[in-house]
């Protein structure tokens, strides 16, 4: 398919069936395409599931690997993928954004040793994709090698995210009474509140692993976000705060009951911050409640566990592997197969099956987050962790979701453990030197603790620390673990992937907290 003739496709749809109904003609299924190896034709394959639509078979496959292996590459890969994303916003009782963006391309991979070539086209025709081949192909230098004579189609993948119906059946009116319905349940939770802000947001649409082994992995992928913020006001003082939820999900994930969470942690996120202030300066210990605050432990901490950083050096973990790095209660996963989780994955994006990945077991350092490249390098098995942000990205070894396992403590005897320091509740911003693990978080909400008890609000507080020193000062652990729903996106050498992040109560015995002179 021509990028005309995407086009010309999109513009039909939307002529026949309106904005709400793009590309309704792409309707999803909710699992990998069926089927068995195809004969090759120059017609839909059997084993071509979703993208069967766009004119993409076996044949097609067959002579853009060939191409990419005309220089004598060791290793080649194509990744197609589709996505049609919308977007509705409502400020001030009325919508005043909504849009769909769609994508469709492949990206070329060739591998040849440690070296990578990359390109990739919009364009889903025999001349572009060739092209797009041999670009990546001049990677290498050599006699070319021979692509696969059949393929065969990965059927068996996990199915952590179906859905009653995709988010490419819903219509705009089917989201509204939603945003309405929050808009005004938030200025209903308090008189203070004299503004309020929604964004809601979905995707559908599909990956399909093929590569010079022959393999053929297809994956539909769904996403949706909802963020509420609002602002308040209060003898003649502002603040403003945001909450929300994110998942693989579809127009069911919004409950009565989760809709209910984001207007209440909106509005008292926001509100509690006219009677915050900012703590004391210094050294003291600081407890990490528990849910989002994993950001840290992701930022400052994860990061330094992804395999290419260490296979460079430049990972403070580097040298680490099997070797304690903290107090052995201490247990990390990195996880991709959390049902709906935003950060869960059937298929990470050189089509192998993501798992639980035991990073740190028992203070011990056990492994890192591997894509092929590095898995190749450590001689290790690929942890499922090769993730892009799209087709136009190689992928590189990165977080699905990232949270620390429950210990042996009690989050009301982890307070009262602290005579003097603050508790976090809420973090916004930071920034983190990954290599060395430096970094400085913006806490949004918390609280003082003062002999052992939860006492005034605070705002407005920056830590700043080392991500494995605090990690190694993380003395007492609770059994109540909390999976952040949030929309998260990390992001690393230019690329954003969706990613989930959590924690349980934790104390670190001493964090440099940025407040006001004593």
């Amino acid at each position: 398919m021509t990028r005309r003739d995407f086009v010309g496709y999109g513009t039909t749809a939307m002529a026949m069936a309106g904005a709400g109904e793009l590309l309704s003609g792409c309707s999803t299924t909710q699992r990998a395409g069926p089927g068995g190896p195809g004969g090759g034709s120059d017609g839909p394959s059997d084993s071509i599931g979703y993208f069967a639509r766009f004119g993409v078979t076996e044949n097609l496959i067959r002579e853009t690997l060939a191409a990419a292996l005309s220089r004598g590459g060791d290793y080649s890969d194509l990744f197609f993928q589709h996505r049609v994303s919308t977007s509705m916003a409502l400020e001030d009782g009325a919508v005043n954004k909504a849009y769909t963006t769609v994508e469709l391309g492949v990206g070329v991979r060739v591998i040849k040793g440690d070296q990578t070539g990359y390109a990739y086209t919009e364009e889903l025709t025999l001349d572009a994709m060739r092209s797009a081949a041999r670009t990546a192909a001049a990677i290498a230098d050599g006699p070319s090698r021979a692509g696969p004579r059949s393929f065969h189609l990965y059927k068996d993948i996990p199915q952590r995210y179906v859905l009653k119906a995709g988010w490419d059946a819903v219509r705009p009116e089917q989201k509204l009474p939603i945003l309405e319905g929050l808009n005004g349940a938030a200025f209903k939770a308090d008189p203070r509140v004299s503004k309020v802000t929604l964004s809601f947001s979905d995707e559908h649409g599909a990956v399909l692993v093929a590569d010079s082994n022959g393999r053929l992995v297809e994956d539909v992928q769904p996403m949706t976000t909802l963020y509420l913020s609002c602002v308040a006001e209060q003898n003649g003082k502002r603040e403003q705060n945001t909450y929300g939820v994110a998942g693989r999900a579809g127009l069911d994930f919004y409950s009565p009951e989760r809709l209910e969470r984001i207007v209440r942690e909106a509005v008292s996120r926001t509100t509690i911050l006219f009677e915050a202030s900012q703590p004391p300066a210094g050294e003291m210990p600081v407890v990490l409640a528990a849910g989002s605050s994993g950001i840290l432990l992701h930022e400052a901490i994860g990061h330094g566990m992804e395999a290419d950083f260490n296979r460079k050096g430049t990972s403070i973990y580097a040298d680490k592997i099997n070797k304690p790095i903290a107090h052995p209660f201490v247990n990390i996963v990195d996880d991709g197969t959390n049902e709906y989780a935003r950060g869960a994955i059937n298929v990470d994006d050189e089509g192998n099956e993501p798992g639980k990945t035991m990073l740190v077991e028992n203070g011990v350092l056990t492994t890192y987050l591997h894509d092929s490249i590095s898995a190749k390098h450590y001689k290790v098995k690929p942890t499922g962790n090769g993730r892009r942000e799209s087709y136009r990205h190689a992928p590189l070894p990165r977080m699905r979701s990232t949270y620390m396992l429950p210990g042996p403590h009690k989050p009301e005897e982890i307070i009262a453990s602290v005579k003097r320091g603050i508790y976090c509740s809420n973090f916004t911003n930071g920034q983190v030197n990954i290599g060395a693990g430096d970094f400085t978080f913006y806490v949004k909400n918390g609280y003082l603790i003062e002999d052992g008890k939860l006492t005034r609000p605070i705002k407005d507080v920056n830590i700043i620390g080392n991500g494995p020193k605090v990690l190694e000062k993380v003395d007492m652990v609770a059994d109540d673990l909390v999976i952040d729903e949030g929309g998260w996106t990390c992001g690393k050498d230019g690329q954003g992937v969706p990613v989930s992040q959590g924690i349980p109560t934790v104390r670190v015995a001493s964090i440099t907290v940025g407040g006001r002179n004593a």
